[in-house]
């Protein structure tokens, strides 16, 4: 592998959460590769905190093997919880122990970009047609967190997405043990007079969680439209760039603000 000068751009190490479902990873590596793809200047490196490789130590341990001098974890999450909060922190800071002349920083995560909420309306639409049905009841599924600010941004975005289409309603629902779940959301919808279900996806790619909605959602509606995760979009894509440059010129990104 090529050695960076130490006047190089910093290193960009995308890491994602990780899964035994290959379908995961496989997705968020399309997703590196697209920002690649608009990057093509970038040392853009793709890192897993768990169940899935290569770890981010790892991979930070070949950055500052390759000679770097500056490098930007930004985090594939959508929600600030306890992966964004506690485990990317701790292994960055342990990396920044080991190696001291690689100066590390990390970006926010990629949840609160008005981007995301558009690509999950477009996957929405592919799974159940024109949102302009006043009969649907949209479930916007998502992981769950004991953070209760993680999941009150989901419900934040389902109350917004209520204000902005002649559905019969929307709800935020989780997949893990947080309230309410996909059959108590669509049962609310339900009542609430929705004639039609469409779910829509607060996941960046497939895995054991996505997996648990469907499931869930096809035990209490089989006709509801599920809609895919994100996925490689190339606007996530472009959101990671975004995390990256703010993170490196975190000045400018201020006055622009």
């Amino acid at each position: 592998m090529a050695r960076y000068l130490p006047s190089a751009a910093p290193a960009l190490v995308a890491v994602a959460h990780g899964s035994r479902d290959p379908r995961s990873a496989a997705t968020i590596s399309a997703l590196v590769d697209e920002a690649r793809r608009q990057r093509p200047d970038l040392d853009v490196r793709l890192s897993f905190l768990d169940l899935s490789t290569p770890r981010l130590s790892d991979v930070l341990a070949a950055v500052a093997a390759d000679g770097h001098r500056d490098a930007v974890v930004v985090p594939l999450l959508l929600g600030n919880a306890f992966h964004a909060r506690v485990d990317v922190p701790g292994v960055v800071a342990r990396a920044a122990r080991r190696y001291p002349r690689l100066r590390l920083s990390v970006a926010p995560v990629l949840g609160g970009d008005p981007r995301l909420a558009v690509t999950a309306l477009h996957r929405l639409t592919r799974a159940a047609g024109a949102l302009d049905d006043p009969e649907l009841g949209v479930v916007l599924a998502a992981t769950g967190s004991s953070r209760a600010s993680a999941n009150d941004a989901v419900h934040q975005l389902a109350s917004s997405w209520a204000g902005q289409h002649p559905w019969r309603g929307c709800l935020a629902a989780f997949a893990t043990d947080v309230s309410p779940s996909v059959p108590e959301a669509i049962a609310r919808l339900r009542a609430a007079g929705a004639a039609r279900i469409a779910v829509a996806s607060w996941f960046l790619a497939p895995g054991l969680l996505p997996s648990r909605v469907h499931a869930a959602a096809v035990a209490t509606a089989p006709d509801a439209s599920i809609a895919a995760p994100l996925g490689p979009d190339p606007s996530v894509a472009a959101l990671i760039l975004d995390r990256y440059l703010a993170a490196t010129h975190p000045t400018a990104e201020r006055a622009a603000g």
